[in-house]
């Protein structure tokens, strides 16, 4: 049985159990999504609660008992305004209006009947395994000056050993919660009220993984001849009427005067690698020429889809821009996947790959998108990598891969992209001195091989389930001394530490060893070093480990030696 077909009959199960229940609900939308289904209901004067869920799940076991039939039907469109209009539906009369269509289908069982294409099961009793799960806030499509509507999530699958699974998978992705681990690891917040949504603050351990990250990235790029630039982070407006920007992403934009000119908050890196290119003549012997930049960037996000650091209004970006020849290209393409692919094994990610074509509105010539369609496509062929074809979902101003990385439950995630563009050269009229003195176009390529440091710190936090791999964990070490008599030695280990670069802290409050060591534990610090009599008189360090438990005595070069061999292999543990 297909499961979108599935999951989406028992939204509309869902739905019809609403409606017994509570009869002056109005009904949004219901469709299948990736992991199952929601419906959006508007419910005057009700708040539903975990007891109401439980309410509507028993009411969705008598309809399936009842196995009744779904029923298509195709009436007027006319027709159905007057039937949906009767029943006081007015979402789906404002739906139903919008249909370019003469008719419009609709779909009955028992008594309920609902707007929709389908397809559904045959009956209601095709349905064996479901589960409600949450209830959000939903405005009536996505806009924040219609109603607040209230969002029922479910899930289904054909099987209850299935739905199992899925569950255990789902309580096991709340424990690894980014924002809940962020809070309980110390390493962000958002400070909504008093600074404003989908902006990220780091705390002292949030910011010591991103800085840990920042400089690894920028080790890998300078081996593979990155020039660093820095870009501010606004610029005119007129600059991003150029780039096409204003004209096709003006409502993720930030637009502000100064000296009563137009100012943005830079939405992209790309224009100020341009103006950096464009300040000197080009050879051709100089190309391929790599900028990398950490750049800030601003975008307008909706409140409703902001979500801890993976959908925020200022962030990172891992960006770089390669500006080539044509007989260049696929070298680049190929040579930045493989940077990418190194990245993710690095980490631990396995991996999915989209090629996204061209979207309605672009910029642009129908043989430049061809172009640079056939050149990345050539360079995933050469390298015999598996992708998927996202019709529709490049970039204005080119094609692009993208690369989904895959966590230890199996979810993907937005990670590195790579875009050939042949527009933005065209529109700032870039070029180079060919090898016979004339001027030529180059190509421009655009990637990140992390993407956004936001959304890459809270996947990996979500990957990791906040228990970083040693040569990432913002504090390595933390030493846990028995009594006060204890601390200095603990210090003196300290310093031997931070002069071999191990993070480390001490705890030297007063409470009792094994509250430390549990408190170590649930901050998910690799390694404990616990010191009291025996270990300061002979000048060693009884080790626990946050995985293997306790190592028993060592002496300091010895743990060293451990340390730093697990640091230099990047050992994933």
């Amino acid at each position: 049985m297909d499961l979108e077909t599935l999951r989406h009959s028992t939204s509309h199960i869902m739905a019809a159990a609403v409606k017994e229940l509570y009869p002056s609900a109005k009904l949004g939308i219901g469709p299948a999504i990736e992991s199952g289904f929601y419906y959006d209901f508007d419910i005057p004067d009700i708040s539903l609660t975990d007891e109401d869920i439980i309410k509507i799940e028993d009411r969705m076991r008598e309809i399936i008992k009842r196995d009744e039939r779904f029923q298509r039907k195709e009436i007027p469109k006319s027709e159905a305004v007057k039937l949906f209009e009767g029943m006081g539906e007015k979402y789906k009369v404002e739906l139903i209006k919008e249909i370019p269509d003469e008719k419009v289908s609709t779909y009955e069982t028992g008594k309920f009947i609902d707007l929709c294409r389908g397809p559904h099961v045959e009956s209601s009793g095709n349905i064996k395994a479901f589960k409600l799960l949450t209830v959000a806030g939903a405005y009536w499509r996505g806009a924040e000056t219609n109603p607040m509507l209230q969002r029922i999530y479910g899930t289904a699958f054909e099987t209850e050993e299935d739905l199992k699974n899925h569950i255990t998978k789902l309580e096991e992705a709340i424990k690894r919660d980014h924002r809940k681990l962020g809070r309980e690891l110390d390493l962000f917040n958002i400070y909504h009220d008093e600074a404003g949504a989908g902006l990220v603050y780091y705390h002292p351990r949030g910011a010591r993984l991103r800085i840990l990250l920042e400089d690894f990235l920028r080790k890998e790029h300078l081996k593979r001849g990155y020039e660093f630039v820095i870009t501010p982070h606004i610029a005119k407006g007129h600059l991003w009427n150029t780039s096409g920007h204003s004209s096709y992403y003006r409502e993720n934009m930030y637009y502000f005067e100064i000296d009563e000119q137009e100012y943005v908050l830079k939405p992209m890196n790309c224009p100020g690698h341009i103006l950096i290119y464009q300040s000197k003549l080009h050879s051709y012997r100089e190309l391929p020429i790599r900028f990398f930049e950490l750049g800030n960037v601003y975008r307008y996000e909706r409140s409703g889809v902001l979500h801890g650091l993976l959908r925020v209004r200022g962030f990172t970006q891992d960006d770089a821009h390669i500006f080539c020849t044509q007989e260049q290209l696929n070298k680049e393409i190929a040579d930045v996947l493989d940077f990418a692919f190194e990245m993710l094994k690095i980490f631990g990610f396995d991996y999915e790959v989209d090629l996204s074509t061209r979207p309605e509105k672009f910029s642009g010539t129908e043989e430049n998108w061809k172009h640079a369609t056939d050149a990345l496509t050539s360079a995933l062929n050469s390298k015999g990598i598996k992708f998927n074809i996202d019709e529709g979902a490049g970039v204005f101003y080119g094609p692009k891969i993208d690369i989904k990385m895959k966590d230890a439950l199996g979810r993907p995630w937005q990670g590195p992209t790579v875009q050939v563009d042949f527009n933005l050269p065209e529109r700032f009229d870039l070029s180079y001195i060919a090898d016979d003195g004339s001027k030529k176009r180059p190509v421009m390529v655009h990637r990140v091989v992390l993407g956004s440091m936001e959304r890459f710190i809270g996947a990996l936090i979500e990957h990791y389930g906040g228990a970083f791999p040693l040569w990432i964990a913002p504090t390595q070490v933390i030493i846990l001394p028995i009594a006060d008599r204890h601390i200095n030695y603990a210090e003196e280990i300290k310093k031997i530490m931070v002069e071999n670069d191990i993070r480390v802290e001490v705890d030297g409050r007063r409470e009792k060893i094994n509250l430390k060591i549990r408190e170590a534990q649930l901050q998910k610090i690799p390694y404990m070093f616990i010191v009291g009599d025996k270990e300061e008189q002979g000048k060693k360090i009884a080790v626990r480990a946050r995985k293997e438990g306790d190592l028993g005595c060592m002496d300091i070069k010895a743990v060293l030696d451990k340390l730093k061999i697990e640091i230099d292999n990047k050992t994933i543990i």
